[in-house]
């Protein structure tokens, strides 16, 4: 069971010719059911493709391409550019949006989170690594490669939420050690409270 995505979430990465998207983009696909990344956004760039994922100049082209909404993104652009980039996603009818970036300007996010509860959507981040659905999907660079996010995080009755890339990791590592293992872990530096494990 998972809460934001499942095997069927549907995404793009924006920022995706960035070399650390590129890593982040074959991180996906080789995850577990392997993500549906149906495209990627830099502007200029529009033709190429990234490990197989076609690259667009903006989210509208995505959409059509598509054919349906696009249920997430990744962004990945830097700070001067993620709020555009954030925007551009919810006004083409993105609902989850994890942003990877970090150090953008406090307004930023501010404008960016009150157009997102304008619109429906959710925001996880910035500074964030990431979502992992255990076994199934990752939108995100967290538990970094495929085979390293499969010895960390394995299906299980725990949730893990953490303001620490590196602690969630740890915690569901620990856990699966235990035989209690992890379910729903994410990372986000939009977390105001401690790090802490809640049962299911």
């Amino acid at each position: 069971m998972s809460i934001l995505v499942d095997e069927n979430t549907t995404f793009i990465v924006q920022g995706i010719t960035g070399r650390e998207a590129v890593n982040l983009t074959r991180e996906c696909l080789d995850y577990g059911r392997g993500a549906k990344i149906v495209g990627g956004v830099t502007p200029g760039r529009l033709g190429r493709d990234v490990h197989g994922v076609p690259v667009f100049d903006t989210v509208a082209q995505a959409v059509e391409h598509h054919g349906s909404p696009i249920d997430g993104s990744v962004v990945t652009v830097p700070p001067a550019f993620t709020k555009d980039a954030v925007f551009e996603a919810i006004e083409n009818g993105v609902k989850l949006v994890v942003i990877v970036t970090e150090r953008i300007p406090r307004r930023d996010v501010a404008e960016m989170v009150e157009l997102a509860s304008e619109n429906q959507a959710r925001i996880i981040g910035p500074n964030c690594l990431g979502i992992i659905v255990p076994d199934v999907i990752k939108m995100g660079g967290i538990g970094g490669p495929a085979k390293d996010a499969a010895k960390s995080y394995r299906p299980g009755q725990v949730g893990v939420i953490s303001r620490s890339g590196g602690m969630t990791t740890e915690m569901s590592s620990t856990l699966t050690a235990a035989g209690w293992a992890s379910r729903r872990p994410s990372r986000s530096a939009a977390t105001r409270s401690s790090d802490r494990a809640t049962p299911s």
